[in-house]
């Protein structure tokens, strides 16, 4: 005889299904053994210079975006923390500085990875931290753009950024990559961990290789020795699936770089789809977004790619997108050491299902009928997601059969009316023997978990949205700065570092200066020439000033730029307005930062070991300089482009200082 309970769940389940024409049951149950061990969801600073603009933030607002980040049972509540090892070199949106630029340099307060690893570890001491270098310093490679040419210097230098997180900011990295993306080689790998284990540090586990599963998976299968060194299998936009091999090795096997998708709706419900399906489908233990805050210039390539905006620190003006919230789904209610059960897979009717357990007794389950045309993810997941509506019961089995009562969290995506519900806590729902239903619209999202603590956390609204100034200056009197690099000024070939000139007595004892004299170890296309943005994309009409000083003999060169229009992995092919000035006593104005397009062209005066002081003006297609405050050159015409940052640079990869950058832009030309 069935007992009435068990009768009366399934008279109303039927009940509810005769209004549907798809009607499916699922079990959850621990009975047969668990799954693989859940390792978290996270976010990836750098790849690269793209959390720049956040440390500009006045607080409160810092903060705030902060703890929207990773603050535990508030936002997002990240588990994981993947930042740049910088390497001097362009890595997609700017270049992040290196703690050793040249051999016989070290230090450990360049950049703002340091920063947002403590303020990471603040809010959550369990947090997980990982590096990762993309470029490295020209010395690395002697000359070479291959560092596995010298894999003991490789070594030495990476393992060094180790050490200093942990001597000068106590920060302990629990997991180093290789090479983003690039080729992998077996010796360096077996070097790294015995470089490690030399200097003591036996905890750190190495991840390889942040590329493809393949041929890494088959490399491991093969060496004996590679498989001891490597602890995880890192792939990078797997679609959610992985391959025989990789699950032969028995690795931990990771999505360790994912979503890359536009942060409005559509990325939200791209994100939902993989959190679940990389388990679901491929067995991936944790999943990495890049990219953790969209703090860049939106208009340098993949703008809004991250979890959340916050790309306006001038007006303190952030916008916590869906991604935040449907990271929450999972990061709220289940932590690193969870498992997966192994009763987890494909709803029957489009959308997915995991489930998660801290083998205490605690149960969540998360549920995604994503249906929106997902081709603008970043390789979207390879299976059909035809999804409609439909109903779902699930029943409690072994462990979990006494669970009375399940906390109810959902989203919403509307992509018809724009008028979407994220994180909202839905009445707690009471459970009969182990039955509950629920009715699945399309592209929604649903946590039931016997977990209490999830919260949606909120902050007043930050101030409204604006443009960047029209009118800016900096004359870098920043003593003891809190971070190295000038405020706003995002570098996309070569690093400009604050400078305390203390040789010259003068105005200029605090500068910018440019830094880099070699090379780096690039990982994309860098310029030939050092260039940093800083503005407006749209300014038209502008005049940028700044004084400059050459420290190379003869073949130096500088310049200040208006409208240019490219950056990132571009900006070899940037165009703009560029006024230089060298060390030979000329000067040169042209149409590219590459310098090919010449539109005027001169004697100058300028020198070596001397400041000058450069203006340019463009408006409508006519551009003027002026030295020292004289005319040198007027009404060179400018076709295009039409509107881009202002900028400064330097000819080659050289030293040069700059002070007192001062733009004024037209507020009636802005495109």
């Amino acid at each position: 005889m069935i007992p009435p309970s068990v009768a009366l769940i399934k008279a109303l389940f039927l009940a509810l299904c005769s209004h549907l024409c798809t009607c499916d049951s699922y079990v959850l149950d621990d009975k047969g053994g668990l799954g693989r061990v859940f390792d978290g969801i996270g976010g990836l600073s750098g790849g690269g210079a793209t959390s720049r603009l956040l440390v500009n933030y006045a607080e409160p607002y810092r903060s705030q975006i902060l703890d929207y980040l990773f603050k535990p049972n508030f936002g997002a509540s990240l588990h994981i923390l993947k930042v740049e090892i910088g390497g001097d070199a362009q890595t997609t949106d700017g270049t992040e500085p290196s703690h050793m630029h040249y051999e016989n340099d070290e230090n450990f307060f360049r950049g703002y990875e340091w920063w947002l690893m403590k303020e990471a570890k603040k809010r959550n001491p369990n947090i997980t931290l990982i590096g990762l270098p993309w470029a490295f310093p020209g010395w690395v490679g002697h000359g070479t753009n291959w560092p596995y040419d010298f894999p003991d210097i490789t070594a030495s230098y990476v393992v060094s950024w180790i050490i200093g997180a942990k001597q000068y900011h106590d920060l302990d990295i629990d997991y180093i990559g290789i090479w983003n993306e690039r080729n992998f080689d077996s010796k360096y790998i077996k070097l790294l961990r015995y470089t490690l284990d030399k200097g003591g540090l036996e905890r750190v586990r190495i991840i390889a290789s942040d590329n493809l599963w393949e041929p890494i998976s088959l490399f491991l299968l093969l060496d004996r020795e590679l498989s001891a060194a490597v602890d995880v299998i890192g792939a990078h936009y797997p679609g959610t699936t992985t391959v025989m091999e990789a699950l032969k090795t028995q690795k931990k096997l990771w999505s360790s770089e994912d979503y890359s998708t536009f942060n409005d709706e559509v990325g939200g419900g791209c994100w939902a789809r993989i959190l679940n399906q990389n388990y679901v489908n491929g067995l991936m233990t944790a999943t990495i977004s890049w990219n953790l805050v969209a703090s860049y210039y939106e208009d340098l390539p993949f703008g809004r790619d991250g979890l959340m905006t916050a790309d306006q620190p001038w007006s303190g003006s952030y916008v916590v997108e869906s991604p935040i919230w449907i990271t929450a789904h999972t990061t709220q209610f289940a932590q690193p050491g969870w498992t997966y059960l192994q009763t987890v897979g494909h709803l029957a009717h489009g959308g997915s299902y995991v489930a998660l357990t801290d083998g205490k007794g605690n149960l969540t389950v998360v549920i995604e009928t994503m249906t929106h045309d997902h081709s603008v993810c970043i390789r979207p997941p390879l299976l059909p997601f035809n999804v409609v509506s439909q109903n779902a019961t699930f029943q409690l089995k072994g462990s979990f059969a006494s669970i009375m009562e399940l906390q109810v969290w959902q989203s919403r995506f509307d992509f018809k009316t724009k008028k979407p519900t994220f994180f909202k806590k839905l009445p707690p729902l009471k459970l009969l023997d182990g039955f509950f239903g629920v009715n699945l619209d399309v592209d929604e999202v649903y946590t039931f978990t016997t977990v209490t603590t999830g919260q949606r956390g909120s902050y007043p609204d930050p101030p409204p949205s604006a443009r960047f100034p029209n009118v800016y200056k900096d004359d870098f009197n920043v003593v003891n700065p809190a971070f190295s690099e000038a405020p706003d000024f995002a570098d996309q070939t070569g690093v400009f570092e604050y400078y305390m000139n203390l040789t010259d007595p003068g105005p200029h004892v605090f500068t910018l200066r440019q830094v880099i004299t070699e090379r780096p170890v690039t990982w994309v296309a860098d310029a030939d020439q050092t260039v940093s943005v800083i503005g407006d994309f749209k300014w038209q009409n502008l005049t940028v000033s700044c004084d400059v000083f050459m420290e190379r003999v003869k073949t130096g060169g500088v310049f200040i730029a208006a409208r240019v229009d490219k950056g990132g992995q571009s900006v070899r092919s940037a165009r703009g307005v560029f006024f230089w000035v060298f060390a030979d006593g000329t000067y040169k104005v042209t149409n590219d930062i590459a310098g090919q397009t010449v539109l005027a062209e001169g004697q100058s005066g300028t020198r070596a070991y001397g400041w000058h002081t450069l203006t340019l003006t463009v408006k409508g297609q006519y551009a003027s300089g002026f030295l020292n405050g004289y005319p040198l050159w007027k009404d060179a015409v400018v076709v295009s482009p039409t509107n881009g940052w202002a900028a400064i640079g330097t000819h080659s990869y050289e030293l040069a200082q700059f002070d007192n950058f001062a733009v004024e832009a037209d507020s009636q030309s802005t495109a």
